[in-house]
């Protein structure tokens, strides 16, 4: 039995989220907290196995609660967030702190529409259970890193580099762009499961943190090395080649592994992709996504595949389908991708 911690000030939203859970046959609601203060309390003398954490409360917010539990009592916290832009400025915020995910409220502080999303919640909170909390420090600082004597790759000189992330992947990806050398010498693809106006907010802090350029990518523009284009929300990201040029595609059509951008579909565009050497890379996340595509990339194109390992993977799903159906190259802890890529694949 999964043991849950509901933390929010709204009674209302209490009892809905608690409802939902309290309906399960492997889940309980073991208690409830009014506010960040009220949570500390519960934690220090209860036991939990998961807490789902409100953002907007009074006497203590969820950001200043989360900083306080990943401190001294280290837990799995999924967070609870508006579908706003200050909203997504703050889950980004607590999945540096700690967070393991969050889930999107459809319509603000109360939302009487909760059920749209009962069915994830339920689902990241199993996830959030046998998830491993991530270091609440884990990202390492912006550096240039060292030009080796030269590269050493079995791939052409045009690169491409795709990434794919989903639980745990906002944190994992500060451990990977910011890493990664102003003159970066390819265009970088990102899929986060994110909804819209979460990925934005994702894009604008690690353009922040970043020596190349971080942005969300839109329909249409041409890609260009050096920049890294985080997919929209709630869209798919393609790549196309035209003539000597890469041209971002976003869709609309419809969602792939139950995720919307999904990794396969970023994947298995680029797997059409001529005259380039493609460099695919799966963090974190639960499911599957991206191993299917994956597969695509190697079997009709020049590529390595790289898979983060179990032991830094906070959920090792899509990893390990990646590392089985894909035979990826190489399995590789976070804190080694970043290095990994610059000195021995795409630097030029």
């Amino acid at each position: 039995m999964i043991k849950v911690l509901v933390v929010d000030d709204s009674a209302f939203m209490r009892k809905l989220i608690s409802d939902f859970i309290n309906e399960q046959p492997d889940l309980t609601v073991s208690d409830t907290a009014r506010n960040g203060k009220d949570a500390l309390l519960k934690i220090s003398t209860g036991s939990y196995d998961v807490v789902t954490l409100d953002i907007e409360m009074p006497e203590m917010n969820g950001i200043e609660a989360l900083r306080e539990i990943m401190k001294h009592t280290p837990l799995p916290v999924l967070m609870v967030s508006s579908l706003t832009t200050e909203g997504a400025q703050k889950t980004i915020t607590a999945m540096e702190e700690g967070a393991v995910d969050f889930i999107a409220k459809p319509s603000g502080s109360i939302s009487l529409d909760l059920h749209h999303v009962r069915d994830e919640m339920l689902f990241k909170i199993r996830a959030a259970a046998g998830a491993k909390v991530p270091q609440v420090k884990a990202s390492a600082p912006v550096k240039e890193v060292e030009k080796t004597s030269g590269p050493s790759s079995i791939l052409p000189d045009k690169k491409i580099l795709a990434i794919a992330a989903s639980t745990g992947g906002p944190k994992a990806l500060q451990n990977v762009l910011p890493l990664l050398p102003k003159d970066f010498a390819a265009p970088v693809f990102v899929v986060q499961h994110m909804p819209p106006t979460f990925t934005k907010s994702l894009a604008e802090r690690l353009n922040h943190i970043s020596a190349i350029f971080v942005k969300e990518a839109e329909d249409g523009e041409v890609a260009k090395r050096g920049t890294a284009y985080i997919a929209p929300g709630g869209s798919h990201l393609k790549v196309k080649k035209l003539g000597r040029s890469l041209i971002i595609e976003i869709t609309k059509s419809d969602p792939v592994n139950g995720h919307r951008p999904s990794a396969d579909e970023l994947f298995s565009s680029l797997s059409d992709i001529t005259g380039y050497g493609l460099v695919g890379v799966v963090l974190t996340g639960m499911g599957y996504d991206g191993a299917k595509g994956l597969a695509k990339m190697k079997q009709k194109q020049p590529c390595i595949a790289i898979t983060e390992s179990e032991k830094t993977s906070v959920v090792y799903g899509m990893p390990k389908v990646a590392k089985e159906k894909a035979k990826s190259d190489h399995s590789l802890d976070l804190n080694e991708i970043a290095g990994f890529l610059t000195n021995q694949i795409v630097w030029r």
